[in-house]
């Protein structure tokens, strides 16, 4: 297994509760205290509140000691949660939260098409963090299961990467592609 490699997160999906709690949910980022993902999950999956923890698999070389593999946060400090109106509250209740993300006071809502994606480029494989990209060479995935996502190409050891960014909470994922799936965005030549 190489030193980074991606591991789909526990994906909790609970049931879709009788009171329409869930009826018109979407997907937020939820800013979490330093280190407490995993625990704000297991809260949230305690609430019966739908999340996606995304996680990878990273090697740590300890000095005099043997080689660990951390199981680590993709996005560190966030958590998504598919939640209605009126779980909002249940959400901020939650040991470790800190915000729902927005815009000011108002939560702004993640594109399912985003949630979608990071889902399928977990399954791609070798999904790792990248630094948030401002600008750089955009280019449109035309197959395979991520097909229509436009992010940014870049070279990495010889493998293409793409790079699917989250601008709502400034933060970018790298994952696998192949040359052949790849073709410019907005008329821009990569």
């Amino acid at each position: 297994m190489p030193p980074s490699a991606a591991v789909l997160s526990e994906d909790i999906r609970p049931p879709i509760l009788n009171d329409g709690t869930n009826k018109d949910a979407s997907w937020f980022a939820v800013y979490t205290s330093s280190r407490h993902e995993k625990r704000v999950a297991k809260h949230l999956s305690e609430r019966g509140i739908e999340s996606f923890l995304p996680l990878y698999q990273k090697e740590h070389h300890w000095t005099k000691h043997a080689v660990v593999r951390l199981e680590l946060p993709l996005f560190p400090n966030y958590i998504f949660a598919r939640i209605g109106l009126r779980q909002r509250i249940a959400v901020l209740d939650v040991p470790g939260v800190l915000r729902i993300v927005g815009r000011g006071r108002v939560p702004s809502p993640v594109r399912d098409a985003e949630i979608e994606s990071l889902r399928a480029g977990f399954k791609l494989g070798n999904a790792e963090p990248h630094p948030y990209l401002a600008a750089g060479e955009r280019v449109r995935i035309k197959a395979g299961p991520m097909a229509g996502m436009e992010g940014i190409l870049l070279r990495k050891k010889n493998e293409l990467r793409f790079v699917l960014t989250l601008d709502l909470i400034q933060r970018s994922v790298a994952v696998e592609i192949d040359a052949q799936d790849v073709e410019p965005a907005l008329g821009r030549e990569v």
